[in-house]
């Protein structure tokens, strides 16, 4: 009888799997993720004071955990016991790395069969371009992460251990490397003052140069990480995937660096020396783009260096990273599409490949979901709460859409309503806007038949 009900279990598991999508699974699956982590986090142990921080604040930081945010409705440190401290770093990494990718790494090491559809499902949780070598590419991304999470938790706790002794310095290390490498920007700083994060680090060259080297691995993107290890320095045979993620890293990263430096020289880092403002300036660029540590005051920030932070938010990391936003190739792909527009190009040319036409507007599709659900929350919560500042909100709300983290500070002054929308655009941003409408629509087959052609003038 028992073996009776457990084959009727696994059978109603097996046809749930199949009546939905690979896009269906992986929404749902990341629901049920920041679902569990809501419920362990309500239970009274998990916070300092032993009560029970209640379940929307619980579903806002599992949320932000899961979504690898790091947007806070209560300081880390200050809020949480060691259990809820582990349960979030926890949601952190399977938010990171795809609880799909964690999921096909655990078969392999139990040396158990990968069928096609677990094959199908990674390659769209990794966003790689085909699903040929997808378990060995899964098996790099577990082995790396071992070797960058691992480096970077004994980096730090060099900096940690003589600083807090050495159990504590090495759960640190481990935290915040883990934290960083899936840009998540969840820190246990509070003991230094409530949301102060690495402010109290902002010159310390080994804390900021393993805190960024972390950021920009996690977001580059798995994709590019397999074909750097099998092409080395051979940059000619790079795929054009990875020519345009590395060459957008480098320029938004130096290039934001030294706006940063130009509107803040005069403002928050006028006090600082040259070794302050340099790395100041760097983190800020390398941390805006979907990370949410900070090393100066974000509230103080001028509007030139809002505005500045708020577009590095919207771009984002890297397809198939642990990073949030439109993402670099997006950006890339709009961008050179307008100059061969301009141009009167005929199709859109990148690095001597040309770009097809279903990327075009694909990249299309969400740079505009974004921006639309960006917008719309961000009025709906104006409208709510019309005393807070308009440019916090925005940069509230841009922040959540790209799974960013950082923040002016308005997060614990929103209303329960306003959370709830916070929350929905950090999921949208974690699975994709794009995803996430694909999720609850069916697919449908395209039409042979075309209606007749009708114009309208543009511009």
């Amino acid at each position: 009888m028992k073996e009776f009900e457990i084959g009727n279990r696994r059978k109603a598991i097996f046809l749930w799997q199949n009546h939905l999508s690979q896009t269906q699974f992986i929404a749902y699956g990341f629901f049920c993720v920041i679902l569990a982590g809501a419920l362990l986090l309500t239970l009274p142990f998990a916070s300092r004071d032993g009560q029970s921080i209640g379940f929307l604040n619980a579903l806002f930081t599992a949320t932000s955990a899961t979504c690898v945010t790091g947007l806070v409705v209560a300081d880390t440190w200050s809020q949480w016991t060691l259990f809820g401290q582990i349960v979030i770093i926890c949601l952190i990494q399977i938010g990171g790395l795809g609880f799909i990718t964690i999921g096909v790494c655990l078969s392999i090491i139990l040396r158990r069969k990968i069928g096609l559809k677990e094959r199908g499902l990674l390659q769209e949780s990794v966003n790689t371009l085909q699903i040929g070598g997808v378990v060995r590419l899964a098996r790099k991304i577990f082995i790396g992460t071992i070797i960058f999470e691992g480096t970077g938790a004994i980096l730090l706790a060099i900096r940690f251990v003589p600083q807090y002794g050495f159990f504590r310095g090495v759960f640190y290390g481990f935290f915040h490397s883990i934290s960083a490498f899936c840009n998540a920007g969840f820190d246990l700083m509070g003991f230094q003052g409530k949301y102060s994060s690495f402010v109290n680090y902002y010159d310390d060259w080994l804390v900021n140069l393993v805190i960024m080297s972390l950021i920009v691995i996690g977001g580059i993107g798995f994709v590019v990480w397999d074909d750097i290890s099998r092409n080395k320095w051979h940059i000619r045979k790079y795929m054009l995937h990875t020519k345009i993620v590395l060459l957008t890293t480098f320029v938004l990263i130096f290039g934001g660096a030294y706006l940063f430096y130009l509107l803040e020289r005069n403002a928050l880092m006028e006090d600082m020396t040259v070794s302050g403002k340099i790395l100041s300036s760097l983190f800020s660029s390398v941390t805006a783009r979907t990370a949410g540590f900070n090393t100066i005051d974000t509230g103080a920030l001028t509007d030139g260096s809002k505005l500045l932070t708020i577009v590095l938010m919207f771009i984002g990391g890297s397809p198939g990273s642990t990073a949030g936003g439109i993402k670099t190739t997006t950006i890339i792909v709009l961008l050179f599409c307008v100059v061969s527009n301009i141009r009167r190009e005929s199709g859109l040319n990148v690095f001597g490949r040309r770009i097809e036409d279903d990327t075009i507007k694909r990249a299309s599709t969400i740079m505009t979901m974004n921006l639309t659900l960006t917008l719309i929350v961000a009025l709906v919560i104006m409208g709510i709460q019309p005393d807070l500042i308009m440019s916090d909100v925005l940069f509230e709300t841009f922040s959540a859409i790209g799974t960013v983290g950082m923040t002016t500070g308005i997060t614990r002054d929103l209303l329960p309503v306003s959370r709830i929308l916070i929350i929905f655009l950090m999921y949208c941003g974690r699975i994709g806007s794009l995803s996430f409408a694909l999720a609850f629509t069916q697919q449908k087959r395209t039409s042979q038949i075309k209606l007749p052609v009708g114009k309208i003038t543009i511009g």
